[in-house]
């Protein structure tokens, strides 16, 4: 069973860094087309504010205090007390979907049907506004995919982690 907790880890960590990789390669043309033209300077203070407010929201408060963390416990709790289920289901299972409290499984639903109803909100927009939303998000994926990595890198190779994988 160990080495279906270290596969299943690792499969947990790639899975859910690879999603926020994928977001981000996919959002960043937008963001520079809109960068791209000439924007004025209402535009820039926008662009402004909204990268600070998205680094701050979703980089810091949302990845870094508490997603990362969270999904670096649950890796290692995957790690550490493996299942097959949990092991082919990993990434799933680190960003608590299943197997986790009431709070975190609504956390995660909520957050990806928020996330769903956004980018639909946002491909509404005319560019450079589109361009200047894509621009703090891929500012706020960024920070979070390194504090992931770090927060995983920590959780995998300290004697004791002290984030709660939350799990149920």
């Amino acid at each position: 069973m160990n080495w279906i907790g270290r596969l299943g880890a690792i499969w947990g960590a790639v899975g859910v860094t690879g999603l926020l990789l994928f977001a981000i390669v996919r959002i960043a043309p937008r963001a520079i087309r809109a960068f791209e033209t000439d924007l004025d300077t209402t535009q820039w203070i926008v662009a402004i504010l909204f990268a600070v407010f998205m680094a701050y929201s979703e980089g810091y408060r949302g990845f870094q205090c508490r997603f990362s963390p969270r999904t670096a416990a649950r890796v290692r709790y995957l790690r550490d007390r493996p299942s097959l289920m949990r092991a082919v289901l990993a990434p799933l299972f680190a960003m608590g979907y299943f197997h986790a409290t009431r709070r975190t499984r609504i956390v995660a639903f909520a957050l990806s049907s928020g996330i769903v109803i956004l980018v639909l909100l946002v491909r509404l927009l005319e560019q450079p506004w589109r361009g200047i939303v894509a621009a703090g998000v891929v500012l706020g994926l960024t920070w979070g995919t390194l504090s992931l990595l770090a927060s995983i890198a920590m959780a995998l190779t300290r004697d004791e982690y002290p984030t709660s994988p939350e799990v149920e």
